[in-house]
C-alpha cells in the first residue's frame, strides 16, 4: 500500500456529518494521530497538510476535519462553542477507535492547540500533545471580536469578520470561553507536551507558550518557529514544524518491528506524496524516507534522487562486503568510505567498456567509486581490495543485469 489520503465523514457533537481526511501512509501504521485545526480554519490549511503529510511519511496516520460549521462540515457555526469543539474532538477520537485505532497524539493548532491540551486527559489512548501557536487560555480568541464585543453582549449575537469572511458569534460562545480554564487540565495531563510558537506570532504571543509548557509537568518540550507567522503560511516554516513533530512524536511510540534475520526481505515500498512534482515517499520494512529529483529538472530536492539511491546502495554494498572480508580474515582496517558518482558517457568513450559495448553506440551509465580507508590503505591489501569491492551482490547486479518483472495492479 502506498502513502495516500482517503475521505471519512463521521457524526459531530450535534449530529451534524463532519468532514474529515486520512492521511495514510505506505505499509504499517504505527499509530494514529488526531489533528485539530485553527479557529475558523480548516481540516485543508497548508500547516495541517504539510503535518498530516510528514506524520504519514513517518509511519503515523493522521485525521484532520473540519469542525462543525466549518469548511466542508455540516451543521451551524453560530450555534457552537469552544466547548462543542471539544466534543467534536471526542467524537473524532470515538469513530477513530472503532473503524481503525485510538489515537496516540493529538496535534493542535491555535484554538485547535488549546482544545487537544483541554481533552488530552479524557483520552487514555493519547501519550503524546502538540500545540502550534495554541493560546494558554481559550478566552484569548475573544481579542479576534475587538469592537463587536460590546453587540455580542447587548444584543446576543454579531456578525465578525475573521479572516476576510463574516461569522456569527453569539453570547454563549463568549460565556463558554470566558468560563473555560485550561491551566488546571494542563497540569493534570499524564502525556508528553511539545509546545510550537513563533517569537514573532502577531496573534497568539510567545507569552502564551510559556505560559502552557510553566503548568505542564515533565516531559516537556519546546521548540521556538522563529519567524513563523500565526499561520505557518510560509511552505519552509510548515515543512519545519512537520519534521520537529514527526521526530519527537516518534519518541513515545513503540519501536517498529526489526525484521528478523528468518525472514525474507520486504518489499520496497514507493508512493508519491502529492508534494511537489516528484516526491515520492520510501518505506524499506521499518525504515522511511523520502525520494525527489533535484530543482534543476523541477523537483523540490527534499531527497535523493533515484540515481542516488542507486549509487547509495553500490557504496553501502562495496562497505558492507569490504568489512565482512576484514573481520573473516582478521584484518585490522579502517573505517571504510567509498564515495560514487553517476553520469552518462558515450559509449565509444568509455575506456572501461568491452570492444561489444562500445561498438552498440549511444550513452551508457558510468558509476565511478572512491574507496578510502581511515589511516590510509595498506599498500599489499590495495589491489584485494579493489577485488573484493568488484564482488559485492549490488556490483554484480549492475555490472550484470537483472530482469524487471511489471504488474499493474
Amino acid at each position: 500500500m502506498t502513502a495516500h489520503t482517503i475521505k471519512a465523514e463521521f457524526d459531530g457533537h450535534s449530529g451534524a456529518k463532519l468532514a474529515a481526511r486520512l492521511d495514510l501512509p505506505a505499509g504499517s501504521i504505527r499509530a494514529w494521530a488526531l489533528f485539530a485545526h485553527c479557529f475558523t480554519c480548516s481540516k485543508d490549511t497548508l500547516a495541517a497538510r504539510r503535518i498530516s503529510g510528514e506524520l504519514a511519511r513517518a509511519g503515523i496516520a493522521v485525521m484532520r476535519f473540519d469542525f462543525t460549521g466549518l469548511g466542508s462540515s455540516g451543521g451551524e457555526f453560530a450555534s457552537t462553542n469552544f466547548s462543542s469543539n471539544i466534543e467534536d474532538l471526542r467524537a473524532a477520537a470515538d469513530w477513530l477507535a472503532v473503524h481503525y485505532d485510538a489515537p496516540e497524539i493529538l496535534v493542535g493548532h491555535s484554538l485547535g492547540g488549546a482544545a487537544v491540551l483541554a481533552i488530552a486527559g479524557d483520552l487514555k489512548s493519547v501519550k503524546a500533545v502538540v500545540t502550534i501557536g495554541a493560546p494558554a487560555e481559550a478566552s484569548h480568541v475573544i481579542e479576534n471580536f475587538g469592537g463587536h464585543l460590546d453587540e455580542i453582549n447587548a444584543k446576543g449575537e454579531a456578525a465578525v469578520n475573521l479572516g476576510g469572511r463574516p461569522f456569527t458569534i453569539q453570547r454563549q460562545f463568549v460565556e463558554d470561553l470566558n468560563a473555560t480554564s485550561l491551566a488546571e487540565r494542563i497540569g493534570h495531563m499524564k502525556t508528553a507536551l511539545l509546545v510550537l510558537h513563533g517569537p514573532r506570532d502577531q496573534v497568539v504571543g510567545i507569552d502564551n507558550a510559556a505560559a502552557i509548557f510553566t503548568a505542564a509537568k515533565h516531559p516537556k518540550s519546546f521548540v521556538s518557529l522563529d519567524d513563523a507567522d500565526h499561520m505557518l503560511s510560509n511552505a519552509a516554516d510548515a515543512n519545519y514544524a512537520a519534521g520537529i513533530i514527526a521526530s519527537w512524536a516518534a519518541r513515545y511510540l513503540p519501536a517498529e518491528a526489526q525484521r528478523r534475520d528468518d525472514q525474507p526481505v520486504e518489499a520496497v515500498i514507493v508512493g508519491e506524496t502529492g508534494q511537489g512534482k516528484f516526491q515520492v515517499s520510501v518505506q524499506a520494512g521499518p525504515h522511511r524516507l523520502l525520494a525527489d529529483e533535484p530543482a534543476s529538472v523541477g523537483g523540490s530536492d527534499t531527497g535523493p534522487s533515484p540515481y542516488d539511491l542507486m549509487a547509495a546502495g553500490l557504496g553501502a554494498c562495496t562497505a558492507m562486503t569490504l568489512r565482512m572480508y576484514a573481520r573473516l580474515k582478521k584484518i585490522d582496517l579502517g573505517l571504510v568510505t567509498v564515495t560514487v558518482r553517476h553520469n552518462k558517457v558515450h559509449a565509444a568513450d568509455c575506456l572501461e567498456c568491452t570492444e561489444s559495448e562500445r561498438g552498440n553506440g549511444g550513452k551508457i551509465d558510468r558509476f565511478e567509486r572512491f574507496i578510502s580507508i581511515d589511516g590510509g590503505t595498506p599498500a599489499a591489501l590495495a589491489d584485494k581490495i579493489v577485488e573484493i569491492a568488484n564482488k559485492c551482490p549490488v556490483h554484480r547486479t549492475l555490472e550484470h543485469g537483472a530482469k524487471v518483472v511489471t504488474t499493474v495492479e
